[in-house]
């Protein structure tokens, strides 16, 4: 989930203005990708994806790509992250009729979207289960959960950090059991419990809100933290991502194409 929008662009299809980092890209662990340290990536989850932007990973909505643009992006020797919300409702979904109302909480801040009850694993579970199996067939690499941190927020549920850290190794394995990777979203105050679980990271505005260091036992573990800004320009973080080894950018918050890399 991207921080409350201030000030939104125009939304508007943007050229690419800059290139990417040559860090390499990736590991294996376990028999699934694991990304390393300072990998340069592509987020969009808006418009038409555009395969030829010069970055070795990509992350795109999981619901909306098909199988033959992971297939063309695997065919540049990319590799491929499937955005889903796994701690939020969203009503456009094709299997928003799926989740009962009693596990849908008060709306988090974006259009058509309202937390779920992470408590309730016995409804969630399938549900995140199928939408993983999806990504599956469509061939990605890893996954993208969003919307993680439910506990820290006004969901309409008295969730507590055990509900949290409960519900985030599951869907941490849930994507492991389809040999996928999978990263935590923000969630900055779990990570130390959490880092072990998951193969990278994902982070928006940590330079802007002053969090970035919370992400260093992911760095240590040698794995990737992919990070974006939105409001800073680059001069105001990339050294300093270039010092802790974050995979950093500048982005608008459509997630269009246009990204500025450190």
């Amino acid at each position: 989930m991207k921080r409350p929008i201030r000030l939104l662009a125009p939304l508007a299809l943007l050229v690419l203005t800059a290139g990417c980092s040559s860090a390499p890209d990736s590991g294996m662990s376990g028999g699934r990708w694991q990304p390393r340290p300072g990998v340069a990536w592509q987020w969009q989850l808006s418009g038409r994806v555009d395969t030829s932007v010069d970055a070795p990973v990509y992350d795109i909505d999981g619901f909306d790509q098909p199988k033959a643009t992971v297939a063309t992006l695997h065919g540049k020797g990319r590799k491929v992250i499937c955005y889903l919300s796994t701690g939020a409702w969203e009503d456009w979904r094709p299997d928003a009729r799926k989740f009962p109302k009693s596990v849908l909480g008060r709306g988090n801040g974006w259009k058509g979207e309202r937390w779920l009850d992470i408590r309730r694993t016995d409804v969630l579970e399938p549900l995140m289960a199928a939408r993983f199996d999806m990504c599956r067939k469509k061939g990605f690499d890893a996954v993208e959960p969003d919307n993680m941190d439910g506990y820290k927020n006004t969901t309409g549920f008295p969730l507590k950090a055990a509900d949290q850290l409960r519900y985030n190794r599951l869907i941490a394995k849930l994507a492991h059991e389809r040999g996928m990777a999978v990263g935590l979203k923000n969630d900055l105050d779990q990570i130390p419990q959490l880092v072990g679980d998951f193969d990278f990271a994902v982070n928006e505005q940590c330079a802007q809100y002053g969090e970035c260091a919370a992400e260093k036992p992911f760095i240590t573990a040698g794995k990737a933290v992919f990070h974006v800004e939105y409001e800073l320009p680059t001069s105001r973080f990339c050294a300093q991502s270039r010092r802790l080894k974050l995979s950093s950018m500048l982005k608008k918050y459509e997630l269009g194409v246009w990204r500025r890399a450190c």
